[in-house]
């Protein structure tokens, strides 16, 4: 494996935020592994990639996994998040990056690689942030038990009633940014936990940013840690946080 360019100039980083992922980390960076070896030229930018695994604060053997695979990497690190929660990971994973693009990657990769290049350019450019969609034509969802995408459903509703926002899949783990726009974002960020994702295109529609779906393809994994009735009440309580938060003037 080789790319030809070090982290300082990558065109892209890709944040995984990991909490207790010892199990799924290392399928998630293999498949990295092969990603760049079957297109090193095509489909990784010719000026790089970096990779930064955020450890949030996990009790299991993620830190050292992760420290291991980045020994070898010159262009992959370790940023270690002690606060709690995939909102904060996210946040400190933003502010370490250095590609021009910051990309958001679930650590049980539920949206393969090779889906990738759908946010990048050529394909795609002209954005401020690019968010992925399990809904819309050209998007797939495979193994997605009824009762998860009923949530996920009403969890859209929720956000449109609340937040007036306009898009179909706010929480999908997958996003781009720009970075100077995820700077700007996230240094308002307040929510820690569930609802950063709608929290943040919230301030990104206040202040007038370029938002844009990209319909993914996506698979569900059987230890999602999403639970059914529990999580649509977090969406509920943190979405009327975010609409307290603005009333305050808090994005302002």
């Amino acid at each position: 494996m080789s790319l030809t360019e070090t982290a300082e100039s990558a065109l892209i980083s890709i944040i995984i935020p990991a909490y207790n992922e010892e199990q799924r980390l290392p399928n998630t960076l293999a498949a990295l592994d092969a990603f760049i070896d079957a297109n090193p030229n095509h489909v990784i930018p010719a000026n790089g990639l970096e990779l930064i695994i955020v450890d949030n604060a996990s009790t299991d053997r993620t830190a050292q996994i992760a420290k291991a695979y980045c020994s070898t990497r010159p262009w992959a690190k370790v940023v270690t998040q002690t606060r709690r929660g995939k909102g904060a990971a996210v946040q400190a994973g933003m502010f370490a990056g250095s590609g021009k693009l910051l990309f958001i990657c679930d650590a049980d990769l539920a949206m393969p690689f090779s889906e990738l290049p759908k946010f990048l350019p050529p394909n795609l450019d002209g954005y401020d942030i690019a968010i992925g969609s399990r809904e819309g034509e050209g998007a797939k969802r495979y193994d997605e038990p009824a009762a998860r995408h009923l949530q996920g459903r009403i969890a859209t509703l929720l956000t449109k009633l609340v937040l007036g926002l306009p898009h179909e899949d706010t929480q999908c783990g997958y996003k781009c940014f720009r970075r100077e726009v995820a700077r700007d974002i996230f240094r308002s960020q307040t929510i820690d936990k569930w609802g950063f994702d709608f929290e943040i295109l919230f301030i990104a529609k206040r202040r007038g940013y370029k938002v844009v779906d990209v319909p993914i393809h996506w698979y569900y994994r059987d230890n999602s840690r999403v639970k059914f009735g529990v999580d649509a009440l977090k969406t509920l309580r943190e979405l009327l946080v975010v609409r307290r938060n603005a009333l305050k003037g808090a994005y302002d």
